[in-house]
Parts: C-alpha cells; sequence; structure tokens
C-alpha cells in the first residue's frame, strides 16, 4: 500500500495510511534520505570526481579519502568497497532529480508521461561524466551480494520518478508503471554506455521507442495477468542488463 509524501519532509517507517485520491504516492517504504554521516559524504563527493579518470575503483576511492584531509585508515568506513563508490552516485543523482523536478515541469507539456520521459532523461545525462566507466559499475552492480540493493535502488529511481511526474495511481498500475519504468531505464542505461552519437541522440531517441511501446502495451493489454507477464519479462530484460544469467 502507498503513503502520502510531502517534498519537504521526510517519512518514517510506519504503518501505510489509506491513500485520498487527489494526491501523489511513495511507497510508503521509499527513503529520500541521505544514508551518509557527514565523514562519508565529504569523502565519497571528493572520490566521485576520480572516477573519470580512475574508473569505480579503490585507487578513486583512496583518492577521494586524501583529498578529503582524510587517514588511508578512514577506508574502513566502506566495508563495501567500491560498491559503496558505486552507490553513491546512484543515491545522490535520484536525490537530486527532486531538487531539479520544478525546472523538469517547466520544460515538459505537464502530462505525466512526458514528464515520465524528461524526469528520466535527466537522470540518464547525469551519467554524462563517467559513461565511459559505466559498464565497470553495472558489473559491480551486479555481482550477487550487491544485486539486492541494487535492484532495490532502481526500484527507488522509478518510483521517485513517478511521484515527481505527478502520477496518481492507486490501483494495480501504481506497481505495474514503476516495474515498467526500471526496466526501461536499465535496458536504456546499459544502451547508453555504447552510444557514440552527439548527445547521446540515440540514448534518447532508444528511450522514446521503450515508453511508447510500453505505453501502447498498457493501453491495449487490459487483462492484469497479461499485463502483469508482459512486465516480469521487462523485469529480467533489466536484470539481464546487469549481467544476471536469468
Amino acid at each position: 500500500m502507498s503513503r502520502p509524501r510531502s517534498l519537504t519532509k521526510i517519512r518514517c517507517a510506519t504503518a501505510p495510511r489509506i491513500p485520498r485520491l487527489n494526491q501523489n504516492y511513495h511507497s510508503y517504504e521509499h527513503d529520500s534520505s541521505p544514508s551518509y554521516n557527514p565523514e562519508e559524504d565529504v569523502i565519497l563527493a571528493a572520490a566521485i570526481k576520480h572516477v573519470p579518470a580512475h574508473g569505480f575503483t579503490s585507487t578513486a576511492l583512496s583518492s577521494g579519502i586524501r583529498d578529503a584531509g582524510y587517514p588511508d585508515v578512514s577506508a574502513n568506513l566502506f566495508p563495501e568497497g567500491v560498491f559503496s563508490l558505486v552507490k553513491y552516485h546512484l543515491v545522490t543523482e535520484r536525490l537530486a532529480l527532486s531538487r531539479n523536478a520544478p525546472g523538469a515541469a517547466s520544460t515538459a507539456s505537464g502530462s505525466v508521461l512526458d514528464m515520465v520521459r524528461h524526469l528520466t532523461l535527466q537522470r540518464l545525462q547525469a551519467n554524462r561524466p563517467i559513461i565511459h566507466r559505466w559498464q565497470e559499475a553495472l558489473a559491480i552492480l551486479a555481482m550477487p551480494k550487491h544485486l539486492a540493493p541494487s535492484l532495490r535502488e532502481l526500484a527507488l529511481l522509478s518510483d521517485e520518478i513517478h511521484f515527481l511526474a505527478g502520477d496518481k495511481s492507486v490501483d494495480t498500475s501504481w506497481y505495474t508503471k514503476r516495474a515498467g519504468l526500471s526496466a526501461i531505464y536499465a535496458s536504456t542505461e546499459l544502451f547508453m554506455t555504447q552510444d557514440r552519437s552527439p548527445n547521446f541522440k540515440e540514448t534518447e531517441d532508444f528511450l522514446d521507442r521503450k515508453l511508447e511501446t510500453a505505453h501502447s502495451l498498457r493501453k491495449t493489454v487490459a487483462d492484469a495477468g497479461q499485463w502483469a507477464g508482459v512486465q516480469a519479462m521487462g523485469i529480467i530484460s533489466a536484470l539481464r542488463s546487469k549481467g544476471v544469467r536469468v
């Protein structure tokens, strides 16, 4: 079940409320607050700047520690190693969407579908400085010990985009829209790592085709079971795009 959320308030993990139909909803388990203490935040922010040159590696993390003025032993703050660096990028860029949402609304047509497209493209564009390193990141995310938190972060991103786009669904489409967008985002992100077109124009076209296909399927597949099956295949595609054999 979902519960209302304000952009200016962080929700507590309490029991969900019965929704009112004139509001937008996150999953009540959706966590929009950063999970980093000040030391972790400053180190990881410094380390991200080294990713274009060194990739998502221990070298980038160690460089960030030194740049932030901490001793090398501070690497113990990150028991998950380089996965911490990849996750930091995912979390901070997801949270950046809410800060930039008013600007996105001014350039989009106003429809939920157009806002979903605009916000998804905006999130993909945040990968541009490190896109030549992103296949390394996908390999880290696909490791068995990291797969569950990786997919959770993907789900949180889809939830965030639909919330910011103004989606007011309170029926089963609430779930199918988010599952579908997760699959679309994962496949488009992978496509982007191989895109050499100017300003990633081919990635934008790829995203448009995927979104249009999903929208058409949602209109033509009336049976909820059939639609769930379509989305299940999309989720399998998302897993495969992260290197998981399914």
